[in-house]
């Protein structure tokens, strides 16, 4: 019997790697476990070095397998880290709402993505935990917006408590590099994996460090 076709065998259509990126403690990990697992813990547990979990979606009629990556936002776990910004296409920069200094930092986060990322890389700014009081939200919106702008980025403000955007976050940025992708199809893609590769990274995530963060 003849063996099954390409399309048969596999269970996506592309595989897209993305990286969450910031300071520690403004919620990367939270994020990444509300997008991927549906859950939330008030908990805090940094980080080691880097841990990434999948979760496969369905987009105009494709199913693309997100390999999401959670980075280190401590300075001793830099040079680690430097080594993910190469080979993905997408980077999500989060800052905490209630941490001036955390919003302050992502310019330096975003020379990180000059110095080490893919010049076509896409990039979206997020503000977590836009659940808290009021009183105590340090960054306003229309600042969060303005360096948005600034650099040619769309803009969410997120919260992985209540689940407040963080669906659409993930949705919006694997839109537009799929969309990217579609465009430059008639190139040879070096980070799209496509459906006739096989998927030699998915069970390197098992082992990964679990790790959360709080409210």
């Amino acid at each position: 019997m003849a063996a099954p076709p390409a399309r048969a065998r596999a269970d996506y259509d592309y595989l897209i790697k993305l990286l969450l990126i910031g300071d520690s403690g403004v919620g990367k990990s939270c994020l990444l476990l509300r997008f991927s697992d549906g859950s939330f813990t008030t908990s805090f547990i940094t980080t080691i070095g880097i841990d990434f979990k999948i979760r496969t979606i369905e987009l105009d009629g494709k199913r693309i397998k997100l390999q999401i990556w959670d980075t280190a936002g401590q300075e001793r776990f830099r040079t680690i880290t430097t080594a993910y910004y190469r080979g993905a296409m997408g980077i999500l920069l989060v800052y905490d709402v209630t941490d001036e200094s955390s919003f302050n930092n992502i310019k330096n986060w975003i020379r990180n993505i000059e110095q080490h990322a893919s010049d076509n890389v896409n990039k979206i700014l997020v503000g977590n935990k836009a659940d808290m009081d009021e009183s105590k939200r340090t960054v306003p919106t229309s600042k969060g917006q303005a360096l948005a702008d600034e650099y040619g980025m769309k803009f969410f403000e997120t919260s992985a408590k209540t689940n407040l955007n963080v669906e659409q976050v993930f949705f919006s940025i694997t839109t537009d590099i799929k969309q990217r992708l579609a465009d430059t199809d008639s190139r040879a893609e070096p980070a799209a994996i496509r459906i006739n590769q096989h998927d030699h990274a998915a069970g390197a995530g098992q082992a990964a460090q679990k790790s959360s963060c709080c409210a």
